[in-house]
């Protein structure tokens, strides 16, 4: 009886082990999927080489980064009320695919304060360059759609936040330290 109790402990043991190192190995493989997700739909780490940048491609990438984008946004609907101001300071700016393109930006507009990657799509109208966002859902912030051109030191747009959205504007100014 002893020596059946005894055999059975080591095989329910055994079982056990093999049990939890299933669910350890699933586990590392939903994290591996999910970071690899996150990885693939922000560019991070997969900036195209600066090599192979047109010229004005290149300009833009060093005119955008380190800077701050510093002015208001409208509310559609509320246009008697002052336009609030906001704020977004760009540390980075790289191209990560044919028409994709990584912004390392801190933002900040009525209560908002946080520092992302975005990954947008960029469009080049003549010499302009205009970024398009299109239901790019933001954890914990949202649904985002937008349309904002740069030309010169100045930028406008649209904007469309989950249900409520409006314009935005404002000038373009190179800072030593974004966000500072």
């Amino acid at each position: 009886m002893e020596r059946g109790r005894m055999l059975i402990e080591r095989l329910t043991e055994r079982v056990m082990g093999r049990i939890l190192r299933l669910v350890v190995t699933v586990a590392l493989m939903v994290i591996m999927f999910a970071v690899g997700w996150v990885v693939a739909k922000t560019g991070m780490g997969s900036g195209v080489d600066s090599v192979s940048l047109t010229d004005r491609e290149r300009q833009f990438t060093e005119r955008m980064s380190g800077t701050s984008l510093i002015g208001r946004f409208t509310i559609d609907g509320r246009e008697d009320r002052p336009a609030p101001p906001d704020r977004y300071d760009i540390s980075s700016v790289q191209k990560v695919g044919d028409d994709q393109w990584q912004f390392n930006t801190r933002m900040r507009y009525g209560k908002v304060d946080v520092t992302l990657p975005v990954t947008v799509t960029m469009r080049w109208i003549g010499d302009t360059p205009m970024i398009t966002i299109t239901d790019l859902a933001i954890p914990s912030l949202g649904t985002f759609t937008s349309r904002v051109i740069f030309h010169g030191n100045r930028y406008a747009g649209t904007w469309q936040h989950d249900s409520v959205g409006g314009n935005m504007f404002g000038r373009i100014e190179k800072t030593e330290k974004a966000g500072s």
